[in-house]
Formats: C-alpha cells, structure tokens, sequence
C-alpha cells in the first residue's frame, strides 16, 4: 500500500541568535491511507514542530514530506499553501472557532477558503452536523456551546471540505473527561466510517489507545 503521507531524513532546526538548535534530527514515517496514528512524546520532543511541517505551517531545513506524492519541501510557498487548502483539514487544542459566526458559518467559511468562493452546499454541511451530532447546535455561535460542542465543531470545520489528512493538534487537551471520550468517539467514527485519515499528536495514553497506531518521539527522532 502507498503511504498517503510520507516523511524522509525531515529535520528542522531553529536559529536563536548566532545558536542553532535542531529540533527534528532526519525523522522518517510512513502513514497510510485510513490510518488513524497517535504521535506521543515528552514535551520538547519535536511533536508540535512535526505537526507543523505536515501541515506545510513551517518549512523543513532539509529532507522530504510527501503528501498524495506532492512534497511540501520542494514547492513554492503559494503551492504549500494551496496544497493545505485543499488536502489538509486541522483540529487544534483551543478551537480556534469565528466568536461572531453560528456553528454553520464557521464550516461556510472553511468551505469558502477551500472553493475561493460562498458555497451553497447547505447538505453537505448539514450532513456533517447530524454525523457530529450537532445538528440541533448549527444556528449557536461559540460562546452559546458547551467546549465539547465547540471542538465537534472545529472537527465538523476540518472534515467539511473532504481533506485528505486531519491533523489534530491535542485535541482533548482542554477538555473534561465526559467530552473527550466523545470527541475521541467521534474521531473513531470518522475513522471507521470513511476511512478518513488522521495524526494526532497527544500526551494522553488513554486518547492514544483509540488510534490504530502510535508513534514514539524522544529528542526529534521516532522511538519505536
């Protein structure tokens, strides 16, 4: 099988001042298509950094990152752009939801970044509130939600234009027990469901056990 997404020999490394730290040290991994992968690691260990490049927000220092054969590492910052926009949906620890849009245009502006222009796909969206169960919530805006209902809505955001990798930063990070097993249910649904891809980066063993596989860091280098 061919993985969907590919890093080869990656490394990052930042400047402060005349210092160079390396934060990734030529990490490789395959993940294929349907899987559902937990990245864990200490802090400090180059996950947040890992995420980032996957998702074409920084630019590696050297080696590959191929995602659907495309590599962010070779390609023009409006290509990496472009090749987010379309491919790549994202779930963040703090939501990151529009206070002054309801639940449905928060997903009408996603699928407005996505198209370039205002969709009338009010099915689609409707269908992916019902699959979240929160179709009874499309009208509330953030602050009229509870913070699960909220990060089922920046999941709703994230899978609404049919990306081919969700990447989710932390998912649970800011919630209680009660919801995070939800919003954890909810990524195994999507999982099963329609083979959606998805890397979450996690601390929590427990959120982990949910993946299909987890990957090991320590010190910008997968562990096992």
């Amino acid at each position: 099988m061919k993985p969907i997404l590919q890093t080869v020999a990656l490394k990052k490394t930042y400047k402060v001042g005349r210092l160079e730290v390396p934060v990734l040290r030529g990490l490789s991994m395959d993940v294929n298509e349907g899987e559902f992968v937990a990245i864990m690691g200490p802090s400090g260990c180059g996950k947040s950094t890992l995420l980032h490049l996957l998702g074409g927000l920084l630019s590696p220092t050297s080696g590959s990152i191929l995602i659907d054969g495309e590599d962010l590492a070779k390609v023009s910052d409006a290509k990496r752009t472009d090749i987010r926009r379309r491919k790549i949906g994202f779930v963040f620890q703090r939501f990151n939801l529009f206070p002054t849009l309801s639940a449905e245009g928060n997903l009408k502006l996603a699928e407005k970044i996505h198209t370039g222009s205002n969709s009338k796909n009010a099915d689609r969206r409707r269908e992916v509130l019902r699959l979240l169960k929160l179709e009874d919530k499309m009208h509330h805006k953030p602050l009229e939600l509870s913070g699960g209902e909220q990060q089922r809505v920046a999941l709703a955001r994230a899978i609404v234009n049919g990306p081919a990798i969700i990447l989710a930063d932390e998912p649970t990070g800011n919630l209680d027990t009660e919801n995070s097993a939800i919003v954890l249910e909810m990524f195994r649904e999507l999982n099963a469901k329609f083979n959606q891809t998805i890397i979450m980066i996690t601390h929590n063993p427990e959120a982990a056990e949910v993946c299909s596989r987890t990957i090991h860091m320590r010190d910008g280098h997968i562990v096992n």
